[in-house]
């Protein structure tokens, strides 16, 4: 008799562990910018400046006033000495960084809000100030302002100039309509052959930098049939007049940062309308609108806004997981054991919710630090655009004519680009490549999409996570001394939501801009990037996003036509429910999508990276369940969000004839069950069938038909089926936070 034979198994090799926090080096890749040394420097000494005097601030007890104090007033020193004061500012102006300054902003405020963000406040409020200078400023204008913003050199006697943005009025339900201005200009005094001096009377709210700010640059409305339209306006401290800087805001967040309500009532010349004018007929015409100006400016200033509540939710990682840790040390349970080793974290719930709030966390970051890089991308392209209409003297419907033309080219050179590469006419390609013009039209499509979507996504959905962050600290999470400050952090989100325009300013952009058609080619061709992506790497979840992807954009068509119950278009700006919830959806979508292409970009580059090299298997692959996470949150909210908008406005069927027609009675079932065995019980499984008794089944009314809806329908179950793994790969991130070291103790104090 043979003997038994024994199969030889070797135990699966175990996947490569998370061994640290994810650092710089990491950081550099993920964001794209392991080859700026400049940004390095201005990371490491914004850092400085955050985990040192302001962290000091905020441990000292300085947030508990409303005053601008002279320990708040020091860290204003601190900024000009580190570098951050000038890092807006261009080299011909004192500055110290080469070309647009988008990611180098961003970057500044992820560090400074990682610790507190109303230091960060303080800081972009000066920026913002300067912003309507720098991007519709005169010539002159831009090199004088900006060069009084500059801190002194060695051996200069000069204080650097402060700056502030005075945009919302003291009126009921401020903020939420930035084109109705209060604020009034008109014509003072205006002697043959001199230039015309401007009265300004304008009440600010809310005003950041006001405690100390030197010069405001202010939004008005003419007052005077010699003045044609509304401006923006330069006022200095010393102009002849009511330069009031009003009363502290009793503000329950960002005290770091100083907010006033002032009151102006000016003298200046008309040389300060920012952007210039020119003289028609006797009348003054400014070159650019308040709205025009401001346009130009919050489209890039609310990405930064975004990112610094993205930092709140990755500083929070680290105590967390510190939190759970040693929650019961101290008490039963001898060191080696696993309730001192792991605490809190013995238990699932605390790893899978904190692993929501991470994913949420780098999800955000890597949205707000791509919008930030698009914007490098588009400054340049937006400046020739400027020129070139300005050379062919185009304005108004003649250059969204030839922007319209240039729009056709763009959706011409996306088409062509999707083709296989011997498919394409390829000196078609190299012509409108080299087309800036065309250039910009496709990038700014993003940017109108990017920028209102990170600014949405990042505060709202962040602001509830962040919640969710402090809930993991238990009772410690509400104290004053909870370390990371994560309290106060949580209230400080509700604040960042809010600026620059509240959410629903955001959806409102979005249910525009996300309609353009280049924007929408350019989305398709994420799909197919997607289901590619999907194939060599399908831990990342990309296979889930593009199916929920294609949902959304099935959607969009599907509402355009689509009426409600009672007849009405449901794609229409008066249709909020409508727009605004396809809006947020999209968010979702966009987040997700970009923390997948950040992980692929740190798995391609980490290897060239000598500190990584131990290390960068375990990071990849957390990252890729971290995504794979995030991709599955994001299509679960866009299934349920599309299958709302696109069932829900339809009116339920009740008991009718009409919509009886395809019921089934029970005794017609039996009856047919000797000849088609099974057809009962299959039937009612699927079909309405009343019973004997019964005029109809027990409920509101027969079972909704797909009818013109089953494309939706089969997507749907597609969706559903494609989170499969999703879970496994949350386990796997779990495990992950109860093995990866962290550091003895916070690096700034409690």
């Amino acid at each position: 008799m043979d003997a038994p034979i024994t199969l030889q198994t070797t135990p699966p090799t175990p996947a490569p562990a998370l061994q640290t926090l994810p650092g710089d080096d990491v950081r550099q890749l993920l964001w794209r910018f392991a080859d700026r040394y400049d940004f390095h420097m201005i990371v490491q000494s914004t850092r400085a400046v955050a985990r040192g005097p302001v962290a000091r601030a905020v441990a000292n007890g300085e947030r508990n006033t409303h005053d601008w104090t002279p320990a708040k007033a020091e860290l204003l020193k601190h900024f000009d000495e580190s570098g951050i004061t000038a890092a807006f500012m261009d080299p011909a102006d004192g500055g110290f960084i080469e070309g647009p300054k988008n990611l180098a902003l961003a970057l500044l405020a992820f560090e400074l809000s990682w610790v507190d963000a109303g230091s960060a406040t303080a800081s972009l409020a000066g920026n913002l100030g300067l912003s309507p200078i720098h991007e519709r400023g005169t010539p002159e204008q831009r090199s004088y302002y900006m060069s009084k913003a500059v801190p002194a050199k060695p051996g200069e006697d000069r204080k650097p100039w402060r700056y502030a943005f005075a945009l919302t009025e003291p009126l009921p339900f401020v903020g939420v309509e930035t084109g109705m201005l209060c604020g009034k200009v008109r014509v003072a005094e205006w002697k043959e052959g001199q230039e015309p001096l401007l009265q300004v009377d304008k009440r600010g709210r809310f005003i950041t930098n006001m405690g100390y700010a030197n010069v405001v640059t202010a939004a008005v409305e003419t007052d005077d049939p010699r003045i044609k339209t509304s401006c923006m306006i330069i006022l200095e401290e010393t102009d002849p007049g009511v330069f009031d800087r009003g009363t502290p805001t009793k503000k329950l967040v960002h005290q770091l940062s100083s907010t006033h309500d002032p009151v102006f009532n000016l003298k200046v010349p008309a040389s300060r309308i920012i952007g210039g004018y020119t003289v028609k007929d006797g009348v003054i015409v400014p070159k650019y609108s308040h709205g025009e100006i401001i346009e130009a400016v919050f489209r890039r200033t609310r990405v930064t806004v975004a990112l610094m509540t993205s930092a709140k939710l990755l500083s929070a990682v680290e105590p967390v997981i510190r939190y759970q840790r040693s929650r019961f040390r101290g008490g039963q349970g001898a060191p080696g054991t696993p309730r001192h080793d792991l605490g809190l974290q013995q238990k699932e719930d605390s790893l899978h919710r904190l692993i929501d709030v991470w994913a949420t966390g780098e999800a955000s970051a890597s949205l707000g630090f791509e919008a930030a890089r698009l914007f490098d991308q588009l400054d340049p392209l937006e400046k020739v655009k400027e020129r070139i209409l300005e050379e062919k003297k185009l304005t108004g419907r003649a250059a969204f004519r030839e922007l319209a033309k240039k729009q056709s080219e763009a959706l011409e050179l996306l088409q062509l680009k999707s083709r296989p590469a011997g498919q394409r006419d390829s000196t078609r390609l190299a012509q409108l490549e080299s087309d800036e013009l065309v250039r910009f039209v496709q990038l700014d499509a993003l940017a109108n999409v990017f920028c209102p979507a990170c600014k949405l996504w990042n505060t709202g959905h962040g602001a509830t996570m962040m919640r969710e962050a402090v809930s993991l600290m238990g009772g410690y999470g509400i104290t004053e001394d909870c370390p990371g400050f994560l309290a106060q952090k949580w209230v400080d989100a509700q604040l960042e939501a809010t600026y620059e325009g509240p959410e629903a300013v955001q959806r409102l952009q979005l249910s525009v801009t996300m309609g353009n058609e280049v924007f929408l080619t350019q989305y398709q061709q994420w799909i197919a990037d997607m289901r590619r992506i999907a194939s060599d790497k399908p831990g990342t979840g990309a296979c889930t996003l593009a199916t929920a992807m294609q949902m959304w954009f099935w959607t969009f068509g599907h509402l355009q036509t689509a009426l409600d119950a009672d007849g009405a278009k449901l794609y229409h700006k008066t249709r909020q429910g409508v727009t605004f919830a396809l809006a947020d959806a999209l968010c979702w979508l966009l987040a997700a999508r970009q923390l997948i292409l950040d992980v692929l970009e740190l798995e391609a580059k980490g290897p060239a990276n000598p500190n990584l090299a131990d290390g960068l298997p375990g990071l990849v692959g957390f990252y890729t369940d971290l995504a794979h996470v995030q991709a599955a949150r994001a299509s679960g909210e866009v299934g349920r969000i599309c299958a709302e908008l696109v069932f829900g406005y339809n009116q339920h069927p009740g008991w009718t004839g009409e919509s009886c027609h395809a019921c089934y009675a029970a005794e017609d079932l039996d009856a047919l069950e000797g000849l088609i065995p099974g057809i009962a019980s299959s039937a009612r499984a699927v079909s309405d069938v009343t019973e004997p008794g019964q005029e109809h089944p027990v409920k509101a009314g027969p079972c909704v038909c797909f009818t013109g809806l089953e494309a939706f329908a089969r997507q749907r179950v597609k969706l559903d089926g494609c989170l499969t793994g999703a879970r496994l790969a949350k386990d796997r991130a779990a495990e992950a936070l109860t093995k990866v070291m962290i550091p003895e103790a916070l690096d700034y104090p409690m």
